[in-house]
Parts: structure tokens; sequence; C-alpha cells
């Protein structure tokens, strides 16, 4: 099949495409780089022509919640029209678990946008979470910073690796709609603060990892269990220590 994946140049979809490549489709990198505007709708009629199945797992470049809600409304918007004119039977997007949890944070009220347009469209569709990438945890702790140190609540957390996360996106695009939900995660639970740490330790980072209870995410309070797929979600295989090895 002729599979388009938005964002397909990023971290989740290169490898996307890489994994549906070595299946026998034809996936499609779809990027400003490779001339397709999801805000604009530059280039959108041309690269779904003919494709069976769109991915979309393209990120804001600014994370503001103005700037992220404007760019899920609209991509998203010109993504399903643009789809629906070609014709395109699947229509995927990747999320994160919990978003309906975390709706005092801005990016993810953008992806609760995002994922609304998504179900109320009447298109054939399937929406992935995945849990938090082993990829982004520094990210997590630059964001945490107070006063010298990273604190961040004792939440219980699930990661996953990209590469897990690019082979159960890649199934579910290769398969019938869903037009649900699943949800996927890493093998492993572990306190947010001491993911953390270990993730800096390894890098060599200094700071200290301060759990507190009070400490945002992303924004938002959150639970013991906030970030943690439900029952029935898929599990990934790379642990944290392979992950690191690697």
């Amino acid at each position: 099949m002729k599979i388009v994946v938005i964002g397909g140049t990023g971290l989740i979809g290169s490898r996307l495409v890489a994994r549906l490549g070595e299946h026998g489709h034809e996936a499609v990198r779809a990027a400003p780089s490779t001339g397709v505007n999801t805000l604009t709708g530059e280039g959108l009629a041309e690269v779904l022509d003919d494709a069976a199945v769109v991915v979309d797992v393209s990120n804001s470049p600014s994370f503001a919640d103005d700037a992220v809600m404007e760019f899920s409304r609209t991509s998203t918007a010109n993504l399903l029209k643009f789809s629906a004119n070609a014709g395109v039977g699947h229509y995927v997007a990747l999320s994160v678990v919990g978003t309906d949890r975390l709706l005092e944070s801005g990016y993810f009220r953008a992806k609760d946008v995002q994922e609304r347009l998504v179900r109320e469209s009447g298109r054939p569709y399937s929406i992935v979470h995945a849990t938090q990438f082993f990829e982004f945890i520094k990210a997590i702790a630059d964001l945490s910073m107070v006063d010298g140190t990273v604190r961040v609540p004792p939440a219980l957390i699930q990661p996953m690796a990209a590469d897990d996360v690019a082979a159960a996106v890649a199934r579910v695009a290769a398969g019938d709609p869903l037009n649900g939900l699943r949800e996927i995660g890493g093998p492993e639970q572990f306190r947010l603060d001491d993911l953390v740490r270990k993730i800096l330790a390894t890098e060599s980072d200094p700071r200290e990892v301060v759990a507190d209870a009070r400490a945002r995410y992303s924004g938002a309070r959150i639970g013991e269990r906030t970030l943690l797929p439900g029952p029935g979600a898929e599990f990934g295989r790379i642990t944290l220590d392979d992950w690191l090895r690697r």
C-alpha cells in the first residue's frame, strides 16, 4: 500500500517509514522539507494522491499554548479535508496516553482537540496513544528545573523506545481502521523521578532530581497512575537497559 507519513522525517516518522518499507509498503515521507506543509495545505493533494493510508506523527514546531493549539486545529483540519478528497481509506493519528487526564496542559488540550477532530470527522480512523518516549526524558528534566534542581512528581510511568512506538504504529497503519483507540507502552514501570535520575546519571548529567508531589508534568497536576496505559494496552519489548546500551 501507499502509506503517507506526515512528520516522516522526525524521530518517530523516520523509523515508521523504514519499518513500513521493510514490510513492502510504499512509505512516503511528508514534511516541510519534502514540500508538504499541513498548516498551509501546500503539497497535500499531490502527496495523498492514490494513498491508502495517512499517518500523522507530526508535532508543532512551537510548544507555546496558542501555537500548539493552532497547529493541531489547522493541520488536522487540512489533513482530514485533503485525505477525504483523495479517497484515503484509513487515517491514523499518534497521540499520548493520558491526554484526557492532562487538560491543564496547553499541549495536551491541543492533542485532545486533534483527537476529537479525527473522531468526529466521519472518516475511518485509528488513534494510537503512546506513553512517553525514553528519548524525551531529558527534555522533561530540562522543563522541570526549579532553583537548580529537577523537580518531578513521583508518579508511575511506563515509557517506551521510539523504535517500539514506530513498530506499533506500523502495525496499526497496515491493518483495518480501529475506529477507536489503541494504547501502547513500554515493558517496565518506573517512578518518574527514578527514571529521570537514571537517564541523567547515564549521561553524566550532575543535576539533582527531587521527587516533589506538588511538581507539575507539562504544566498539569498528575496522580500516581495518570501516565499509565489502561487495560488492553500493547507493550513493546525494548527495556530501559536495552535502550541505554544502544
